[in-house]
């Protein structure tokens, strides 16, 4: 040791030898290590926080650079190298002053390093116990001057600098150490940023406390002899305790982010629409919905603004990093059964249809559907009852009966203009389906009910800025969308929860494997699902008592207010069961509906469906053939005319888009087409 201590007087003498045009070249080709330093990929929340980093490659905790406290880098520059500003990689009255310290002591008594000499060792992870490597740190110190200059070097520092265990500049250190961001620290605490560097395994203060506490106290009394702080503010920062323990990094909507990371270059900055308060609440309600219920219970939950498309949180589960809840799989992107989440659009599509009305009979009464013979969830019949009863009290008869005049190809096909990614049981869709009998996505079942929540317009929701689309058309007019909102929204809320706040239904499937509450206001729609991510039943778990109180919570976490729904659209027709048109009166039974069309059922002979008519100031020809007079013309869903008995009319359209028009004739029996109105 006592052969290697004058180092910085041989280095000094060294470079006084080269002389200085030796020095220029010699400095002039200098191989420098590799600059491109990896940093881990960081996911941010709308406003900019961190809500998840990953690590690099090695597993290292190392940030891209952020803002970092200017009174920090002040405190930095004057315990290690005052005169960083001046110098050119090396601090000639440093060597000179270490190299005399040495020679006279026989021994290393203060170091010659500069930062940028630093930079140049944790760059290369080169040796700091030889003359060999000193050379060699001067001279990529004094390349990087050259090449990079100051601020760069300096950032070099901030983001390579060793902090203990696996982390890596200042950045994560600070997050590591003291759980934030480095934009504003104490003067305890860049203290003990500046002394961990120098030796940071032996001072790691999880590990040992009263060495970090030491080294703190050195270079707190160091900056005060220096002038940098004072000695009242010194001694105020020692009574400040070190950390006891390492600090998780941020991992908000941890699903989420890993699924964002994967798919993006390493390293890079991710943003989204993340809600970061909102995130924190939702993830806590996810945890208290699932405690004290079993230890393989999970939820997930997601709500967005269906007037942008935003995912405002994401929870994939209730404790990402449980692995007896199988916490790491996403169950927002899970399919699985929907219940009766799905019937509110089977609704909407015979509201549109002109086939029924809210405020249409229908029988509520056993039926078999070839060999199947469905039931309601608590095996009674209600008998006659209206379709708003029907959708209200999610009767599962009434809506087996309206999928079969539909067709469940017709639901399916909706479903999936709607975005939302299906699993059916067989080849090709049954009645089941109505009832929950395929596979979804909470994600879908989310985006579906946005579309509801927009009177019908479609929207891909998404958690990247600018990503959320808006497809053209309509999955059903505003007035069958609206007519099933109003529905929804008088549904009785959960004990507690105000009524009327937001438009829902819930749902179970069957075996009670899923518990599923959806719903959405007049800015944002939600969902919430809850059971065991292994498929496996969760008894007596109903979507009504686990899964929408959690809805109603969520909902009242994201605004303290209430956006109320839209009004009725102008086309609605807003009457009693008797004032209704007589074919929509009562629904046809299930028979009538699928009965061989007699020769002179009503026929659309003009316009022909998928026509693009100009209809100027709205007027639009048709022309039927066939059916019994009178006649009703409908057009999304709502008359437009009534009482007709010539086969040859003019109608006025509601306006320019996607137009389904029906007419019904005095036996009930109808036709329909959809066209576009406009140029």
């Amino acid at each position: 040791m006592r052969r290697l201590a004058p180092f910085a007087l041989v280095l000094a003498l060294f470079l006084a030898a080269l002389g200085r045009d030796a020095l220029d070249d010699w400095v002039a080709r200098t191989d420098l290590p590799p600059l491109d330093v990896a940093t881990g990929s960081e996911v941010l929340a709308r406003d900019g926080s961190l809500l998840r980093a990953f690590p690099v490659a090695d597993g290292r905790w190392r940030l891209a650079p952020g803002p970092v406290d200017p009174g920090f880098i002040d405190l930095l520059i004057a315990y290690e190298d005052r005169r960083f500003y001046s110098h050119a990689g090396i601090d000639p009255l440093a060597v000179l002053r270490a190299g005399w310290q040495s020679a006279r002591a026989g021994r290393v008594v203060s170091g010659a390093s500069t930062l940028s000499m630093q930079v140049a060792r944790l760059l290369e992870e080169g040796p700091t116990g030889t003359l060999s490597g000193k050379i060699r740190q001067a001279r990529v110190a004094l390349a990087l001057e050259r090449r990079l200059g100051k601020s760069a070097i300096l950032g070099l520092y901030l983001r390579l600098a060793p902090y203990g265990g696996n982390i890596e500049g200042v950045r994560a250190a600070s997050l590591a150490w003291f759980g934030k961001e480095p934009r504003r620290l104490t003067t305890a605490e860049a203290a003990l940023l500046i002394a961990l560097p120098q030796s940071p395994e032996a001072r790691r203060p999880d590990r040992f406390a009263e060495r970090a506490q030491a080294a703190r106290a050195r270079v707190l009394a160091r900056l005060a002899r220096r002038g940098a702080i004072t000695p009242e503010r010194a001694a105020a920062a020692l009574q400040e305790p070190v950390p006891a323990a390492a600090r998780a990094f941020p991992a908000l909507a941890p699903h989420l982010a890993a699924r964002l990371a994967r798919t993006a270059p390493h390293g890079a900055r991710i943003a989204t629409t993340i809600d970061p308060a909102l995130q924190r609440a939702a993830e806590r309600l996810a945890a208290r919905a699932v405690a004290g219920q079993g230890g393989r219970l999970s939820a997930a939950m997601i709500l967005a603004d269906h007037w942008t498309g935003e995912i405002l949180a994401h929870v994939g589960a209730a404790a990402w990093a449980d692995d007896a809840r199988a916490g790491f799989v996403d169950m927002t992107q899970a399919l699985r059964s929907p219940g009766s989440t799905l019937k509110p659009f089977v609704y909407a599509l015979a509201f549109d249809d002109g086939l029924t009305h809210p405020e249409t009979l229908i029988e509520d009464r056993p039926l078999a559907f070839g060999g199947w013979h469905p039931q309601n969830f608590d095996r009674r019949f209600r008998g006659t009852v209206t379709l708003r009863e029907a959708l209200g009290l999610s009767l599962n008869i009434p809506v087996v009966s309206l999928t079969e005049a539909l067709g469940p190809a017709r639901l399916m096909a909706t479903l999936r203009r709607a975005g939302l990614e299906t699993r059916l049981p067989g080849d090709s869709p049954g009645l089941a389906i109505s009832l929950g009998g395929l596979g979804v996505s909470l994600e879908g079942l989310v985006q579906g009910y946005a579309a509801l929540a927009r009177m019908g317009r479609p929207i891909r929701i998404s958690a990247e800025p600018g990503r959320a689309e808006m497809p053209e058309g309509r999955l059903f007019g505003p007035v069958a969308a609206w007519q099933v909102a109003d529905i929804l929204a008088h549904v009785p809320p959960p004990p507690g929860a105000v009524p009327g706040r937001i438009a829902y239904k819930t749902g179970t499937s069957y075996g009670h494997r899923d518990a599923l509450a959806l719903g959405f206001d007049g800015r944002h729609v939600g969902g919430v699902w809850l059971g065991r991510p292994d498929g496996t039943a969760v008894p007596g778990a109903f979507g009504g008592d686990l899964a929408a109180p959690i809805l109603f919570e969520l909902f009242g976490r994201a605004k303290p207010g209430r956006d109320p729904l839209p009004p009725p659209p102008p086309a609605t027709l807003l009457v009693s069961n008797a004032q209704l048109p007589p074919p929509l009166q009562r629904f046809r039974p299930r028979e009538a509906a699928f009965t061989r069309p007699e020769a002179d059922a009503p026929e659309l002979a003009f316009p022909p469906d998928g026509a693009r008519i100009a209809a100027p100031d709205g007027a639009l020809a048709v022309k039927l053939k066939g059916g019994a007079a009178p006649f009703t013309w409908l057009a999304n869903g709502a008359p437009v005319a009534v009482a007709i008995r010539s086969r040859d009319t003019v109608l006025t359209m509601p306006g320019q888009g996607f137009v389904t028009l029906t007419v019904l004739d005095a036996k009930g029996r109808s036709a329909s087409a959809q066209v576009r109105i406009g140029d």
